[in-house]
């Protein structure tokens, strides 16, 4: 809740204030009438009246922040962020490609990383694993478009072989 009693020289009364994409939203409630502190029920009324548009502007702001989410979830070039596509260098010495997912989780509300083989999975299968933990973490459902616009982010067999040849000239 984002309401707040102001007592000022300049003002008293309620604030309430709420930043909702980018933007600072905010609005004073008044606890003075004809230069006399209101009290009682007529002090219940307003705080309750300051306390419904903060109602009003969590809502806004809960949405802007799902929005937000939503779009964050590819860069301009149409990769998915978060899961990055790139070799290993295992503990033999030996360079295996992988998917590197490193996300911030609603679920856990921390950061989690994981790493899939594309080697022991198979690119598709390693894609889907991939997805599968991003879409958990980020509590996306597998019914959404978004789910399908991921798996549909898949790096091509194409970019695989490219990384492989890329990294034996090293």
């Amino acid at each position: 809740m984002s309401v707040e009693l102001l007592d000022t020289t300049r003002f008293h009364g309620f604030r309430v204030r709420r930043q909702i994409a980018g933007k600072t939203y905010q609005e004073y409630f008044s606890l003075k009438e004809n230069g006399k502190r209101v009290r009682g029920a007529a002090r219940a009324a307003v705080k309750a009246k300051a306390e419904d548009r903060d109602e009003v502007l969590a809502k806004m702001q809960a949405k802007a922040k799902a929005e937000a989410a939503k779009t964050a979830l590819f860069d301009k070039n149409g990769k998915v962020r978060g899961i990055l596509f790139r070799m290993k260098t295992e503990k033999s010495g030996t360079r295996t490609p992988v998917f590197q997912i490193g996300i911030m989780s609603a679920k856990a509300g921390k950061i989690v990383n994981t790493t899939v083989s594309i080697n022991l999975h198979g690119l598709k299968g390693a894609w889907a694993k991939a997805v599968d933990f991003y879409i958990d973490h980020k509590k996306i459902s597998k019914r959404s478009k978004i789910y399908a616009q991921l798996l549909k982010a898949q790096p091509s067999k194409a970019q695989l072989d490219a990384m492989k040849r890329k990294r034996k000239k090293k």
